[in-house]
């Protein structure tokens, strides 16, 4: 194993909101024997690598040796920032699993880790192959990540300095522009002239016209909403002087209305007069039917 850089961190202690949290990266040999990083790494900056989880499955002659490596370049320099490598003897068997977890000591931040590769010297071949990364992320890495980080300073805003020589001065103006604006500025009536004064007087006047506008407004405005809080507040008394419990709480006693007639006998006999008025009309039908077929 060769380690080209080493970094020492210094030991903190956390709160719960900054307290550092771990992960694992996903297969970076899922697509071939050769990674980026940039692919494999998730983006929070503080990242550093613990351990470099790997597996897979040997294919060579068994009389023959084939070392196999599994490896990062140094992104920072020259060489490898992590290089792990099997030596498959004559006698390993064909297809064989091997399954291995290198620590990484110390943690190296993810910037150093360069791309990645499985490599075989030899006779041979892997398959299946499997690199997981495991990570922990230091959100203090940046002090100023948080009040209760270490190292953390108060920002301390950019007040930005003017030169006060280069500032305008209106005391270094002419004097004679200076001193015609406050004659102007203070001009009394008297010294006005009649344009002046017409024109003073249409100010005035529009001036007044403005105000009373917005007072009468201001009036409408009032008196809608004092008419509309009326018509409120009298059907707010219409409804207190309704008597809800003369309308709407009327009690029906309930039960069960029977039928209060009862039938005596149960046998109903025939009405002779209306017998007597059928019988009659039968033999009127009769005769009516037989006088048809009479000459």
């Amino acid at each position: 194993m060769l380690w080209a850089l080493a970094v020492c961190w210094p030991f903190y202690s956390y709160s719960d909101s900054i307290t550092p949290y771990y992960g694992a990266t996903n297969n970076a040999a899922a697509n071939g024997l050769q990674w980026s990083m940039d692919s494999v790494f998730p983006s929070p900056p503080g990242l550093d690598v613990q351990n470099v989880i790997y597996n897979y499955t040997i294919h060579k002659p068994t009389n023959e040796q084939v070392d196999v490596s599994v490896q990062n370049k140094n992104a920072l320099g020259a060489g490898y920032i992590f290089r792990e490598t099997d030596t498959w003897l004559p006698g390993s068997l064909d297809g064989t699993q091997i399954n291995k977890a290198v620590p990484v000591i110390p943690n190296i931040p993810k910037e150093a880790w360069g791309n990645g590769s499985i490599t075989v010297d030899g006779n041979g071949s892997v398959s299946n192959a499997r690199v997981i990364y495991t990570y922990r992320v230091d959100p203090c890495y940046d002090p100023q990540f948080d009040p209760n980080c270490p190292g953390y300073k108060i920002p301390i805003p950019n007040i930005p300095e003017f030169d006060i020589s280069t500032l305008y001065d209106a005391t270094e103006e002419d004097a004679d522009i200076v001193q015609y604006e406050e004659d102007k500025r203070y001009k009394s009536e008297e010294e006005l002239t009649d344009e002046e004064k017409k024109a003073q007087e249409e100010k005035e006047e529009l001036d007044s016209k403005e105000r009373l506008e917005k007072a009468l407004t201001a009036a409408d405005n009032s008196a809608m909403f004092a008419a509309a809080l009326a018509q409120a507040q009298m059907l707010q008394t219409l409804a207190l002087g309704t008597n809800v419990n003369s309308y709407y709480r009327v009690t029906i006693s309930g039960g069960t209305y029977r039928e209060s007639i009862t039938l005596v006998d149960k046998q109903i006999p025939d009405n002779r007069n209306g017998r007597r008025n059928g019988l009659a009309q039968q033999l009127l039908h009769t005769k009516m039917v037989d006088m048809q077929y009479k000459k």
